[in-house]
């Protein structure tokens, strides 16, 4: 018998889509369609500055719901991840945006149209 954990699909999927995308938002609703004032603030900023992202909609499925603040140790959504690194959530980003250390994050991990 192996200490091996159980395989979890939601931490897979998860897994997968943040280091399959350069920018990952894990967000209520869709890009296009968010359905919350926080997942809408952090999307204004990421089509303000140009960046190409992938949003996950986690209104879909609760484990995922569950699952994406278990993964970042963050207790809210939306939850933004730039090459594999947990960023922060709607008032991290847009205080790093406001201070300008969000173009340079993005800028310095060579980000499509940051």
């Amino acid at each position: 018998m192996t200490d091996q954990p159980a395989a979890d699909p939601i931490r897979d999927f998860i897994d997968k889509a943040v280091k399959e995308h350069d920018v990952v938002l894990f967000m209520k609703g869709t890009p296009d369609a968010p359905r919350c004032g926080f997942s809408a603030t952090v999307v204004q900023v990421l089509d303000h500055l140009g960046a190409e992202f992938v949003g996950v909609d986690v209104l879909q499925s609760e484990p995922l719901r569950e699952g994406i603040k278990a993964y970042s140790d963050w207790p809210t959504i939306p939850q933004l991840y730039v090459k594999g690194d947990f960023v922060g959530g709607c008032d991290i980003v847009r205080e790093m945006f406001q201070a300008g250390e969000l173009q340079t994050l993005l800028a310095e991990k060579g980000v499509t149209g940051a």
